[in-house]
């Protein structure tokens, strides 16, 4: 290292804890000198001292700066023990800040100069954010506490462990895929809770739609299907939702064909921006019909995870049945293949079938098979509608579908022969 280096690296723990210590000073602001715990300088100090330690364990032995930290802390918990006998203000955040600048400090030295800088940055936003995320403890009920840390066990402990591959029949069966779905209904489920809840449902249900769309639009259904059931006065809304995810999915479709097979593209233009642009249309027709809602309307479950449970059953069962009809018919079952597979997605297909052209598969063959997927996937969402949510809802969510569904049947046919 040079000494160039050697100085910069320096100067970046200065300045760790000197960004650190604008924050905390600013806090104590109006305390008497000598009255605050620590300030701007003494932070810049900390950062300096968690740099010069992270160069002495580097150039001499890395135990040191266990030793070092280990003696800081004996000193930050010393000066909190005298705070606490003397103002009884048992807060501990500004000795936390003060450990978390040594370290970054530190850090600057062991090799890791961006992602200590980068972690100051969070650590002096999360401090200016106190107000703010007190605000969301106090609103946060306990339903939405344990439909959280249900998400976190569901996704950040379990889909880890599943394995990546394939079991049973024809090795069909992939339990991290499987699993991985069950994960995104909950996630879509649990955004779009709190994204009415924050934003009020107007607001709320189509930012939800629109952006889950992009991800899984079967999900988002399946999610605005379950709250429509317990929400009655939400139903017109959320029935725009679904038209406005469903209807996010076929650009999302052309996307993936541009990209795996650009050829596919000129066919598949018409009929899918055909239904594109009918399901925005009724999206949009169906919103400003809905009445006008209240700021606040009461939402009873986050998200529940049976029915996540199950539509991953039926996932696995359409995994198992699409391998079937392969190995069955062989090339005669694409379109079989294609109708089954988008019952629940439309992604696999498409990009099963868009990767085997040119090559195994003609061009009109694969561009139907996705046509109908598609539909079969959007008539999917139509019936999902139905039978969970039922009422108005379901009555504008069959109408709209249904419209989207024959504009694409016509454009179909009147593009064909594509098999040619």
């Amino acid at each position: 290292m040079t000494q160039l280096e050697l100085f910069l690296d320096l100067g970046l723990a200065l300045a760790i804890g000197l960004l650190i210590g604008v924050e905390r000073g600013w806090k104590t602001r109006e305390a008497e000198e000598g009255g605050r715990f620590a300030g701007l300088r003494t932070f810049g100090l900390i950062g300096l001292l968690g740099g010069v330690w992270g160069l002495i364990a580097r150039e001499v032995d890395p135990l040191l700066l266990g030793f070092a930290l280990l003696g800081f802390t004996g000193l930050m918990g010393l000066g909190y023990y005298l705070g606490v006998q003397r103002d009884r203000d048992y807060g501990f955040t500004t000795e936390a800040a003060a450990l978390v600048a040594f370290a970054l400090g530190a850090l600057v030295q062991l090799g890791y100069p961006a992602a200590a800088a980068a972690m100051a940055v969070v650590t002096v936003t999360l401090l200016s954010f106190k107000v703010v995320v007190h605000g969301w403890l106090r609103r946060l009920e306990p339903q939405e506490l344990n439909a959280t840390l249900q998400l976190l066990l569901i996704s950040v402990v379990l889909l880890p462990i599943l394995p990546d591959r394939g079991y049973g029949p024809w090795q069909a069966l992939n339990p991290y895929i499987i699993w991985w779905m069950v994960v995104l209904i909950a996630a879509i489920s649990l955004f779009g809770y709190f994204a009415v809840k924050i934003a009020g449902p107007d607001r709320g249900i189509l930012f939800t739609s629109a952006f889950g769309g992009l991800a899984a639009s079967t999900a988002v259904t399946l999610s605005l299907a379950r709250m429509g059931r317990e929400n009655a006065e939400l139903q017109p809304l959320l029935a725009a939702g679904v038209l406005l995810a469903s209807s996010t999915m076929f650009p999302r479709l052309l996307l993936v064909v541009a990209a795996v097979s650009p050829a596919l593209l000129p066919t598949l233009l018409v009929p899918v921006g055909v239904m594109a642009v009918v399901g925005y249309a009724a999206a949009l027709l169906l919103w400003r019909s809905a009445a006008r809602l209240p700021a606040r309307v009461r939402l009873s479950h986050p998200f529940e995870l049976a029915t996540a449970v199950k539509f991953g059953a039926v996932l696995a069962l359409v995994m198992l049945l699409s391998v079937a009809l392969r190995e069955w018919y062989g090339d005669l079952g694409v379109y079989l293949l294609a109708a089954a597979s988008g019952i629940a997605d439309v992604d696999a297909i498409t990009l099963s079938l868009a990767g085997m052209v040119p090559g195994t598969l003609l061009a009109g063959v694969a561009a139907y098979g996705i046509v109908i997927a598609a539909l079969v996937n959007t008539t999917v969402k139509g019936l999902l509608v139905v039978f969970i949510a039922g009422g108005s809802m379901a009555r504008r969510t069959a109408l709209a579908v249904t419209a989207v569904v024959l504009s694409g049947m016509a454009a179909t046919l009147a593009t064909a022969p594509m098999a040619g």
